[in-house]
């Protein structure tokens, strides 16, 4: 009864916690925020970081993360989610499972490794995502260096992205980020390659990038975008994030 009460305009994110603000689900919640959405947060793991440093993790014991979603889903009626850090096998499984018992259509993150250059996976996590999440995925958001784990292929320009994105889109729509290279965005949706433009910004406030720019895509959805302008208008706000953003982390909302 509470459900039908409440309106669609909120999204789930199931992550893992960054105190510093700068990435993880309080970067989440920011986006969502940012466009005017009701966050919603499942913790997978608690992490000790900043945008200098990774120095402890603690994965959230899966009876706990499995609690956390079915609560959450039992009062917001949510289509869409996103995805961040899920850290182990046992994690990946749940989130999978339950994006299927409930319908969700899921924006991945496959988030692997900190801006800092920290391991946030246990070993062979590229291999558990492939095997059991993916498939379940509406659309996967991996940057460049997460895009070749997940393939076994290597990247060294966007003629290479362009290929590891039909690889990858076998079951679920692809994007791959180019801030590892070039700045533009290769968008894998409806069979189709849509090559997005961006820009290279000389700045060190990256912390959280990914986080956001895969909270935006969800973000746009629930407003009602399609795949390619959810995209697109990521591509755009993630820009307005980093050149605005204050002690590598945004600290401010922008124009949509």
């Amino acid at each position: 009864m509470l459900k039908e009460m409440l309106n669609d305009n909120c999204c789930l994110s199931i992550a893992g916690l960054d105190p510093s603000g700068g990435a993880g689900i309080l970067a989440d919640c920011k986006t969502f925020h940012a466009y005017g959405l009701y966050a919603c947060c499942v913790v997978t793991a608690i992490t000790a970081q900043n945008p200098f440093e990774v120095n402890n993790i603690q994965a959230i014991d899966s009876s706990v993360i499995e609690d956390e979603i079915d609560t959450v889903l039992d009062v917001y009626p949510l289509e869409y989610i996103k995805t961040g850090m899920l850290y182990s096998k046992d994690i990946i499984k749940i989130v999978s499972r339950k994006i299927k018992e409930y319908q969700l259509k899921a924006v991945v993150d496959p988030v692997m490794i900190s801006e800092s250059g920290s391991n946030l996976t246990e070993e062979n996590f590229s291999s558990f995502l492939n095997k059991y999440l993916i498939k379940h995925a509406y659309i996967i958001t991996p940057n460049i260096h997460e895009a070749e784990q997940l393939s076994n292929t290597k990247i060294s320009n966007e003629e290479d992205m362009i290929k590891v994105a039909e690889k990858l889109s076998s079951t679920s729509n692809v994007v791959i980020t180019g801030g590892h290279l070039n700045g533009n965005d290769i968008l894998c949706y409806e069979d189709k390659i849509h090559r997005i433009k961006g820009n290279m910004i000389d700045s060190d406030n990256t912390h959280g990038t990914g986080c956001t720019y895969s909270s935006s895509i969800a973000s746009c959805l629930i407003r009602g975008d399609n795949l390619k302008i959810s995209c697109k208008k990521s591509n755009e706000f993630i820009q307005n994030a980093i050149k605005a953003g204050y002690n590598k982390t945004p600290n401010q909302f922008f124009k949509l």
